[in-house]
């Protein structure tokens, strides 16, 4: 059974994310945290921002993710640390984790920033047989029993920003190859945890007094998979309500999916979002689309006088 269990993880990891394992997220820009440790503490206030999405939903087992990150200044406004908490779930998989980073700024001059950023990281996998549902009411191949192992990884990533109009980042934030499971079978291959590349850019172009244009680009990508790219258009007014629109390549189409974003920034410190995306794929008839949903919160009021990067968070 338990060889079983290492051929089911081979095959349902790489499901959460389009060929990846790694999760993912529509409304990457103010979600950095979760796949660059170097962003700790770039906002000079403690931060926290806490997400939810719901994948295909209409499809029984269909992936549902959730996050919730803190991250702050420390000693000096070079220094940041954050957590990360997450948890996934597809099918009779789950997959939660917790992650620490550390960041420092080596150039920190008025208009140009360079951080660099380390992050250790504990994934706990776990694959229940106890909930599965027979089509037939009986399956004596599904034993009552529930695996569960725990893996510990580390990762590093660099970020920077020109004049708070421009940011960039790459980051890779799993780089040991664990081995998924416990296998001593020569002739089976078992699943492993493969590092992921992670290229990040956007920036604000203003338009008027009180309009910006802020478009954002993530790049994933992972050995043997096909790259992701992930291509965002916001306009942003008043300072208030951000709204736009999103493409995510991939799926067998088209593309992977065409996303609706919007962002309320509620007040200087709460702001709510939300993003839908529309499937591409061949998928959309069966399993419907996915959503998300956004809160994010300075947990202290920022000193007059200090910039307030929105498009940063």
């Amino acid at each position: 059974m338990k060889q079983i269990y290492f051929l089911l993880l081979a095959g349902l990891l790489p499901l959460v994310s389009i060929a990846q394992q790694e999760h993912h997220y529509t409304q990457f820009m103010y979600n950095k945290l979760s796949f660059n440790p170097a962003y700790a503490g770039t906002r000079g206030v403690p931060t926290m921002t806490a997400i939810y999405r719901n994948q295909w939903f209409k499809l029984d087992g269909a992936p549902s993710s959730a996050l919730v990150s803190l991250h702050a200044p420390v000693l000096s406004k070079r220094v940041g640390v954050g957590a990360v908490l997450s948890h996934n779930s597809i099918g009779l998989h789950r997959d939660a984790q917790v992650s620490a980073a550390y960041s420092y700024n080596l150039i920190a001059q008025k208009d140009f920033s360079l951080r660099v950023g380390l992050s250790g990281n504990l994934r706990v996998l776990s694959l229940n047989f106890t909930e599965a549902r027979p089509l037939n009411g009986i399956d004596p191949s599904l034993e009552d029993e529930r695996y569960t192992h725990a893996y510990a990884n580390f990762g590093a990533g660099i970020y920077g920003t020109f004049s708070e109009r421009l940011y960039f980042g790459f980051s890779v934030p799993r780089i040991v190859r664990n081995t998924i499971g416990v296998n001593t079978d020569p002739n089976i291959t078992t699943a492993k945890e493969a590092p992921h590349f992670y290229g990040t850019t956007g920036g604000i172009i203003p338009l008027g007094k009180d309009l910006n244009f802020m478009p954002a680009v993530l790049v994933k990508y992972v050995h043997n998979a096909p790259i992701d790219v992930d291509v965002t258009a916001n306009v942003e007014i008043k300072k208030t309500v951000t709204a736009g629109l999103a493409y995510r390549a991939g799926g067998d189409g088209w593309g992977e999916s065409l996303d609706i974003l919007a962002y309320w920034q509620v007040n200087p410190r709460i702001g709510i979002g939300g993003a839908y995306d529309l499937t591409l794929s061949k998928l959309r008839t069966q399993a419907g689309g996915a959503f998300e949903l956004l809160f994010f919160a300075d947990l202290v009021k920022r000193k007059k006088g200090v910039s307030n990067p929105r498009f940063f968070m």
